[in-house]
């Protein structure tokens, strides 16, 4: 290949990170964990798969979760960045000493080809073969990372042979492949594969390592990207980010000439900041990305991976170098403080995989020897670089990216920094100058001015007000600076509501940079498992997750300047005019662990059709949430490796933005899934109609046949799902089914959710029901329908509890479907009013009528 060179222009550089020290206390808590947990590590553990692999006797044991599945060797990718990292950042020679352990240990396994990996390289004839294997090249790619940062941040010379060999292998590999493979390779998850062999051949220089970059640049995704096509839709969501870094890193490689991929690059990232985007800057849900600006449906338990947040952070990091855009920097700040920070537990430093921004649930953290999840891995690298993007500087300026406590050591303009910053308790930041060398030039500091400002910025120069020029999102200062030099930068902050596109009216809260979320209390903090070994968050009880307004939730979103107050000096803010100002208490959602929270709250109107259809909406994603025995996103590795995937002539697509397991000619696929011994449970499985949806397929459950041929729909063209019922006499003595589906002829298969559910519950009945004021004429009895509550003259008014037999149950008082865990206020208007009330079993269709007579009593 020949590829024209051209000079790259970059405005902004970064400065290393034994330049920049932290003092902010609770970064520096974040960084002393995660120092203390990588000094946990047994070096031998993370070599066993390796020395495995080489035909070399392991020295222990390898760790299990994780480590000890097909993906083996990721965590160590990890490690090694992490220690590199940190080693730059303390100097820490018990790090140094880890760090070269393994290098020496990574040496020993490598093959002569150059190969190195903790599992065989017949993961890697599978994905070329079709055949299901999990993400090898994604695995490769952090052990190329993770050697490539030994060596650029702790000098690691070993660590840079092993990669340069390493890369060699990897050339060779991607120099066979036919179009059609190399097809079938990007397909499968690949991690950054291009982004890091760019990396690696700044090093190496080598022509061969670049086109292998290049191999892995998938130019039928950036494409219609670079064109503003949205085609994000069902897409792997951490699969995707990684492969526009390596677009990016091509242009910073070779320059101007492939501004191509600078252009896709930079419509991705605003595709995904600002139609894939939670408040907290997190994507996706179930890993995956939705529909453009569908993002209140989408609210789960399973929502914004940290990885994902992880690279879009490093994407707007260089984004921001080459541009100086002020989107960029506010994106960061934002993501780093609410997504990264809030991913720690403060206490023992462990990492989430999921952050819920549904209501109601909690954050889940790993443990530190059990999963080795890939959010552990980016928790490592994360929190040893915190200090990567505090500042950047050009040719005669230093530009203040992050307002946190710290010290820049600016050595190129012969002056340090020290910022004392605690945003966002303070509206206020102290900065002193410090002189490394006599000064004879001006240099400007530039003072990112961020979009949450609630006023003019104020700043003064040594106690006088100062001067300054706003320039691209900066207030600028130029001068000699002088030993002593002081300037306090005041940054006004204010409440804010922050609607979703497809719901204003579902909002969050920010306070400054900070999402604030209201605690919910400790009950039931149980946890389930998803995936391989993937803890998340239940929520088994119902959960409010609106606030009634009086007057339309417009009005009073439109008055919001007025509807809070802060309590106190701490950073605790309270509502006004709401029905949840004396419970809900919003503080900043990072620094919120072991209870659960809401972040969004749906402003809504007493009786109001929207409410009705979120009581609807909630109480049926809660009735598949409970019923669900057993679920996995089909296509999705992960989960389709736990489930024990398996088939011939089978492949995972993405069809009108819908991932989906497909098998063609004879082709079949199979999983085993969980089920309770002796019990009817239900098959839900979504299919397409339409152009490659309509085909034969057969369906097959613990080797009966269930379905075959072409499932019925009504639908023309879109998805539909079928459930289908496996009798208790199918299941047996079963604690796991196998379910095939087997296709004759063209291709088609099965899309999103797979799931087994046990069937809705049928009682329709209320199991209580209670009134504040009144006698009833019998004690309730939920076989009973009719009742007379007798209340006194002068009774205004009168509130009840109508509770459905089970909790997804709906309850209807006068034809409006009311929220069930609180009480009712009924007007008594007259001497009597009939008070109706229906409710309807967890079916949704099965119901029961209840009347209850409130008659006055009159004095005698």
């Amino acid at each position: 290949m020949t590829t024209e060179y051209s000079e790259l222009t970059v405005l902004l550089r970064d400065y290393p990170l034994n330049r920049v020290r932290i003092d902010d206390p609770y970064l520096q808590n974040a960084f002393a964990n995660e120092i203390r947990y990588l000094k946990s590590y047994e070096v031998d553990r993370l070599l066993a798969g390796f020395r495995e692999t080489r035909g070399l006797d392991p020295l222990t044991d390898k760790y299990p979760g994780w480590e000890n599945t097909e993906i083996r060797g990721h965590t160590l990718g990890h490690y090694l960045k992490a220690l590199a990292q940190a080693y730059a950042v303390s100097r820490d020679s018990e790090l140094l000493q880890r760090l070269h352990a393994l290098i020496d240990g990574l040496a020993e396994c490598q093959f002569d080809s150059g190969y190195l990996s903790a599992f065989p390289e017949e993961l890697f004839d599978r994905v070329e073969r079709r055949q299901p294997a999990w993400v090898p090249w994604y695995t490769m790619h952090k052990i190329v990372a993770g050697l490539t940062a030994a060596f650029e941040n702790a000098g690691s010379q070993k660590a840079l042979e092993i990669v340069s060999k390493l890369g060699d292998w990897i050339a060779a590999r991607t120099s066979a492949w036919s179009p059609a493979v190399q097809s079938d390779v990007l397909s499968v998850e690949y991690g950054g594969m291009n982004d890091c062999l760019y990396d690696l051949y700044k090093l190496t220089g080598n022509p061969a390592h670049l086109d292998a970059a290049h191999s892995f640049d998938e130019l039928t995704l950036f494409e219609p990207v670079r064109e503003g096509q949205d085609i994000l839709k069902g897409k792997h969501a951490n699969t995707t980010i990684p492969k526009f870094l390596g677009a990016l890193n091509r242009y910073r490689t070779l320059g101007d000439s492939e501004r191509f991929y600078l252009e896709a690059a930079e419509s991705f990232w605003t595709m995904v900041v600002e139609h894939h985007s939670y408040v907290t800057g997190g994507n996706s849900e179930w890993e995956h990305f939705g529909e453009p600006d569908k993002l209140d449906r989408e609210r789960s338990n399973f929502t914004a991976e940290t990885c994902n947040t992880y690279n879009m952070l490093k994407l707007t990091r260089e984004l921001f170098k080459l541009s100086g855009d002020p989107k960029y920097a506010d994106f960061y700040e934002n993501t780093f403080l609410n997504a990264i920070l809030s991913s720690q537990h403060p206490h023992t430093g462990m990492t989430m995989y999921f952050q819920p921004m549904a209501t109601g649930y909690f954050k889940v953290y790993s443990s530190p020897f059990d999963h080795f999840w890939c959010c552990t891995g980016t928790g490592m690298e994360s929190f040893t670089k915190l200090n990567d993007s505090l500042y950047f500087y050009g040719e005669d300026d230093i530009l203040v990216h992050q307002y946190i406590s710290s010290e820049l050591d600016a050595e190129e303009f012969g002056l340090k920094l020290t910022q004392r910053s605690a945003l966002p308790e303070s509206d206020t930041s102290l900065f002193t100058v410090s002189l490394s060398q006599p000064q004879s030039r001006a240099v400007s500091l530039r003072f990112r001015l961020p979009e949450w400002l609630a006023g003019e910025a104020e700043m003064t120069l040594n106690g006088s007000p100062a001067v300054f020029e706003q320039q691209n999102g900066c207030a600028v200062i130029r001068r000699v600076w002088n030993e002593a030099d002081k300037i306090e930068l005041r940054l006004p902050m204010t409440l804010r509501a922050v609607g979703l596109p497809d719901a204003p009216h579902a909002v969050a809260f920010k306070y400054g940079p900070v999402v604030l979320s209201a605690g919910l209390g400790q009950e039931d903090m149980t946890e389930s498992a998803t995936g391989v070994a993937v803890s998340v968050p239940t929520r088994s009880m119902l959960i409010k997750d609106f606030i009634t307004v009086s007057g339309s939730p417009g009005q009073w979103l439109e008055s919001f300047a007025s509807r809070w107050e802060k309590r106190g000096e701490a950073l605790e803010f309270v509502l006004k005019g709401t029905d949840e100002d004396e419970r809900l208490v919003f503080t900043p959602h990072y620094k919120r662990h072991g209870e659960r929270y809401g972040i969004y709250w749906r402003i809504v109107q007493t009786d109001s059709p929207e409410l009705q259809q979120h009581i609807l909406e909630a109480k049926r994603k809660s009735r598949v949430e409970d019923a669900t025995v057993d679920s996995l996103p089909v296509g999705n590795d992960q989960y389709e490796l736990e489930h024990n995937i398996r088939g011939e002539q089978t492949f995972v697509d993405v069809w009108d933005g819908s991932t989906t397991r497909r098998a063609e000619n004879g082709g079949w696929f199979g999983y085993t899934l969980k089920v309770r011994p002796n019990e009817e449970h239900v098959l839900d499985v979504t299919f397409f109609s339409g152009h490659r949806g309509d085909r034969p397929i057969t369906i097959e459950a613990g080797g009966a046949v269930i379905a075959d041929g072409i499932p019925p729909s009504n639908t023309p063209r879109g998805f539909h799902s079928h459930r289908y019922t496996l009798p208790a006499q199918l299941i047996g003595e079963r604690e796991s089914l196998d379910v095939t589906f087997k296709v004759t002829g063209e291709e088609t298969g099965i899309f999103e959710i797979l799931r087994i559910m046990t069937p809705f519950d049928t009682d329709s009945a209320l199991c209580q029901l209670e009134f504040d004021t009144g006698t009833l004429d019998k004690p309730f009895d939920p076989s009973n329908l009719h009742y007379k509550l007798s209340v006194p003259e002068d009774t205004d008014n009168v509130s009840f509890l109508a509770v459905p037999a089970k909790k997804n149950g709906l309850v209807y008082a006068d034809g409006i479907l009311i929220e069930d865990s609180t009480r009712r206020t009924v007007q008594l208007e007259g001497e009597n009013l009939t008070l109706h009330l229906t409710s309807t079993a967890e079916d949704h269709e099965t119901t029961r009528d209840y009347i209850i007579e409130i008659v006055r009593e009159r004095r005698s």
